[in-house]
C-alpha cells in the first residue's frame, strides 16, 4: 500500500486527511478521551513539516439522527489545536463557502451529510467528489473505519492517496502476524457474538492454539449440548455453531473452558462460585472463566511467540468477574511474544489495566482488525494498493 514516504513533493499542496475522531464526548460536546486524536499527531505534523499549504481533517462522530449539536466537531477542533500547537479552523459548510485561509482545517461531522453512508452510489460519489475537490492529496489515517466503503474512505478513486503512519503500523503488524508469524501462534477469542466464527475458521490455518472465552465460549458449549443455565448466549448465532462443533471433534487446536465463575444475577453484589461447565445450574449465569481454565490458558500463552487477542474473557467491568481478563492481560504483557490486541472491548480492558504500552499493538479498530483476521480485504486499504 502507498505510504506517506511514497508521496512526491508536498510543498504548497492541500492534503485532506480522513481521521477517526469519533471520541467520547460529554453532553456539551467536550472531549472526554483524546487518545484517538493524539494517535494522528505524528502524521499531521509530518504533513505540515513537509510543506503542505493546508491540512484538511474530516471525521465522523457518533451516529447522528438529526445533526445533534453535541455531535458537532467544534470542541474536537479546539482539543486538536491544544495538542498540535496550531490554530485549527472549524468549517460548517465547505460546499457553499469553501475553506478559510488556515493551515489546519476541521470539517463538520461527515455523517451530518447523507452522502457519507449512502447506499445510493450516485449520492455517495457526489459527496466523494465534493470532498476530493477540496485538496490535491488524500491520506487515510482512520484504520478503524477502513473496513467500510463510506464516501470519505473512497476518495483515492478520484485523487492520489496513501495511508498515514498509524494505519501503516496497524496494517503491517496484523499482516505480519497472519502471513509470517513466529510460532507458536496463540489466539485468544472472546466476546459475545458468533461473528467471530469466520475468524476462528481462518485462524485454524495459522494458529497453533485457539483459546475461546467469553459468551462465545459458553454459546459453543451450549451448541455441544451442555446446559449453560441463564448464561448470556448468542441465540441468533447458535445455529451457525454446528459446523465448528463438528470441526472441534478430535481437533486439539481449539480450547474451551472446563470451568467457569457463575453468579445468581448480573450484578457486582451477586453470589458467585466456581463450577465445572458440566454443572451450571438453572438460574445461574457464567460470567468469567474458572481457575482451572485460567491456569490452562496462561500456560499456553507462556509458550507463545505470537499472540492475537480479540474480545473480552468475562465481564471485566465488574471486579468480581474480571480475574480471567486480568490474568490473560498480565500474562500477555509479561510475554516476549509479538502481541496484537484487537480494538473494541479488548482494547478497553487492556487500557483499564494500564497495559497498553506493554503490547506490540493495541488496534484502534475492532471491526477492521477482525476483518483482517477473517482473511478479508479492507476496501479503504485495497484502494490504496
Amino acid at each position: 500500500m502507498k505510504t506517506l514516504q511514497d508521496l512526491s513533493d508536498l510543498t504548497g499542496k492541500k492534503v485532506i486527511v480522513r481521521v477517526d475522531f469519533n471520541v467520547p464526548l460529554d453532553d456539551a460536546g467536550n472531549v472526554r478521551d483524546d487518545k484517538r486524536i493524539r494517535h494522528t499527531i505524528p502524521t499531521l505534523k509530518y504533513l505540515l513539516e513537509a510543506g503542505a499549504s493546508q491540512v484538511i481533517l474530516m471525521s465522523h462522530v457518533g451516529r447522528p439522527k438529526n445533526n445533534e449539536p453535541n455531535l458537532k466537531t467544534d470542541k474536537i477542533a479546539a482539543k486538536l489545536s491544544e495538542l498540535i500547537g496550531e490554530k485549527v479552523a472549524k468549517v460548517d459548510d465547505w460546499g457553499e463557502k469553501g475553506l478559510p485561509d488556515a493551515k489546519v482545517v476541521m470539517l463538520e461531522n461527515l455523517r451530518f451529510h447523507p452522502g457519507e453512508k449512502s447506499k445510493d452510489e450516485a449520492e455517495a460519489e457526489a459527496f466523494s467528489k465534493q470532498l476530493a475537490g477540496l485538496a490535491d492529496v488524500y491520506v487515510n489515517e482512520a484504520f478503524s473505519n477502513s473496513h467500510r466503503k463510506h464516501a470519505s474512505m473512497m476518495l483515492p478513486k478520484l485523487m492520489p492517496g496513501c495511508v498515514g503512519f498509524g494505519v501503516e503500523k496497524e496494517v503491517s503488524a496484523i499482516k505480519k502476524a497472519l502471513e509470517s508469524p513466529e510460532h507458536p501462534v496463540v489466539a485468544v477469542i472472546g466476546g459475545l457474538k458468533a461473528d467471530k466464527l469466520t475468524a476462528i475458521n481462518n485462524l485454524l490455518n495459522i494458529a497453533d492454539d485457539i483459546l475461546v472465552a467469553g459468551a462465545l465460549a459458553f454459546t459453543l458449549l451450549k451448541a455441544q449440548g451442555k446446559s449453560m443455565g441463564a448464561s448470556k448466549i448468542d441465540d441468533e448465532g447458535l445455529g451457525e455453531m454446528g459446523e465448528l462443533v463438528e470441526k472441534m471433534k478430535g481437533n486439539e487446536k481449539i480450547h474451551l473452558p472446563v470451568d467457569c465463575v457463575v453468579a445468581d444475577k448480573f450484578a457486582e453484589d451477586a453470589s458467585s462460585k466456581d463450577v465445572s461447565v458440566d454443572e451450571v445450574e438453572d438460574g445461574w449465569m457464567a460470567l468469567d472463566i474458572g481457575p482451572e481454565t485460567v491456569g490452562h490458558y496462561v500456560a499456553k500463552l507462556k509458550e507463545a511467540k505470537t499472540i492475537l487477542w480479540f474480545g473480552p474473557i468475562g465481564v471485566f467491568e465488574m471486579e468480581k468477574f474480571s480475574h480471567g481478563t486480568k490474568m490473560i492481560g498480565r500474562t500477555i504483557a509479561e510475554s516476549d511474544a509479538v502481541s496484537i490486541v484487537g480494538g473494541g472491548d479488548s482494547a478497553s480492558a487492556v487500557e483499564a489495566m494500564g497495559l497498553t504500552d506493554r503490547m506490540t499493538l493495541v488496534s484502534t479498530g475492532g471491526g477492521a482488525s477482525l476483518q483482517m483476521i477473517e482473511g478479508k480485504e479492507l476496501p479503504a486499504i485495497k484502494i490504496l494498493e
